[in-house]
């Protein structure tokens, strides 16, 4: 196995252009012939992902949203999402975009994970959390979301994602991060165990 010495590093680069929330970047690296070549990647400041838990008499239920992207032009399932303000703290943004596309509130945030979610597109690091003690409110969508929430019985998502109904993947790893995190309730990871094995 190749070690970090045999890898490129230091590579120059040179923004093509400053997007409102990442910039699209150019890398000048050499092959392993040592011809140079160009890439492009998005150089991307971090986001969160955040599965709001309630639990009630319905039993655990998942905080769902429908969520209108542009790159498909049609509404997905997914969990409350969102990119980090520069220099911004993930579990600030956490609660902020908890707050803004669901309308819910936290008592708790607990860091579950972190992941890259494109490695071969972009730098981006996500920030995974577990958010429990939920307190509704009023969504305050950006003026661009299209959000409709769509709170899900937890044992329900294994079978969403088997057919495709859920099929974005931050949301999918989330999901198994939480299923096995300590802050997880034992209702919870029963649920989900149950809902994994009926799939």
């Amino acid at each position: 196995m190749l070690g970090d010495a045999n890898f490129p590093t230091a590579l120059p680069t040179r923004i093509l252009h400053h997007g409102a929330k990442f910039d699209f970047v150019q890398a000048s690296l050499p092959a392993r012939d040592g011809t140079p070549i160009t890439r492009e990647f998005i150089r991307h400041p971090g986001a969160v992902v955040i599965l709001p838990l309630l639990e009630d008499h319905a039993g655990p239920r998942v905080v769902l949203i429908r969520n209108w992207r542009l790159s498909l032009a049609r509404a997905i399932l997914e969990l409350p999402a969102g990119t980090l303000g520069r220099g911004e703290d993930p579990r600030h943004a956490a609660a902020r975009e908890l707050r803004e596309e669901t309308g819910f509130a936290a008592a708790t945030l607990d860091p579950i994970g972190w992941f890259h979610t494109s490695p071969g597109l972009s730098d981006e690091v996500m920030w995974a959390f577990l958010a429990r003690g939920l307190t509704g409110g009023d969504a305050r969508p950006e003026p661009d979301e299209h959000i409709v929430v769509e709170p899900t019985p937890l044992g329900s998502v294994p079978a969403l994602i088997r057919r495709g109904v859920l099929s974005d993947a931050k949301s999918m790893l989330t999901m198994f991060l939480a299923a096995n995190a300590p802050a997880m309730p034992a209702a919870a990871k029963a649920a989900w165990t149950r809902g994994m094995l009926e799939a």
